[in-house]
């Protein structure tokens, strides 16, 4: 019997109000004063971001596992983040990306 993983994609429009002041800084490394804003979303996001300001994202798998920060995609205007108890591949059918699912057309 195939398990069933709890797998979880957010999307962080970047150049909005919300994240603007909300970063979550580790340590205070200067060179992190020089990265662009969507730099400090990722890097952010990798030192714990989603599960600080959006718990509600990081639900809690029913088999007791954990969920994990696999991959950060940068496009022009989000950051796609890719959450899941083991490294899936993301179903493009199943994708809230635009640039997943604008490739798709239902032909019925």
């Amino acid at each position: 019997m195939a398990k069933n993983y709890v797998q979880v994609e957010v999307l962080l429009i970047t150049g909005t109000s919300f994240l603007a002041g909300n970063l979550v800084k580790r340590d205070d490394d200067p060179a992190a004063s020089r990265l662009s804003e969507s730099e400090q979303l990722q890097d952010a996001c990798w030192n714990g971001f989603v599960q600080v300001m959006l718990p509600e994202v990081c639900i809690e798998p029913s088999n007791g596992g954990i969920l994990y920060l696999w991959e950060v995609k940068e496009a022009e205007s989000f950051l796609e983040l890719e959450l899941s108890e083991v490294p899936l591949p993301m179903d493009r059918r199943l994708s809230i990306a635009p640039r997943s699912f604008f490739g798709f057309q239902n032909c019925n």
